[in-house]
């Protein structure tokens, strides 16, 4: 069984910034993606960045969050993956889940909010 836990949502002010972490533990085994979702009320669950493993290093974002979000893994603990956040919009106010997939099973996060509000 593998473990997501995240750390890092809040509530702020529009053009502010938050940083997202999410640890991996348990039976991670080889990781083939690490990546954040999120999902606002009354809207299905999105994809917002990803890291893929398998076949070489490849990140992927939204359309939505180009140039303002950077996915990255630590490199000395790979079971750990962060959002850097910054020019936060309205729009943005979501739960943010961390998503794990390995060996065809995907794993998720408890999730946590983030708020963009004056």
């Amino acid at each position: 069984q593998v473990q997501l836990v995240e750390s890092g949502g809040g509530l702020v002010q529009p053009g502010g910034s938050l940083r997202l972490s999410c640890a991996a533990s348990g039976s991670i085994g080889s990781i083939n993606s690490m990546g954040w979702y999120r999902q606002a009320p009354g809207t299905q669950r999105e994809l917002v960045a990803r890291i893929t493993s398998t076949g070489g290093r490849i990140i992927t974002y939204a359309n939505f969050v180009k140039g303002r979000f950077t996915i990255s893994r630590d490199d000395n603990a790979k079971n750990t993956v962060y959002l850097q956040m910054i020019n936060l919009k309205p729009e943005d106010t979501a739960v943010y889940y961390c998503n794990l997939q390995r060996d065809g099973y995907t794993y998720w996060g408890q999730g946590t909010q983030v708020t963009v509000s004056s």
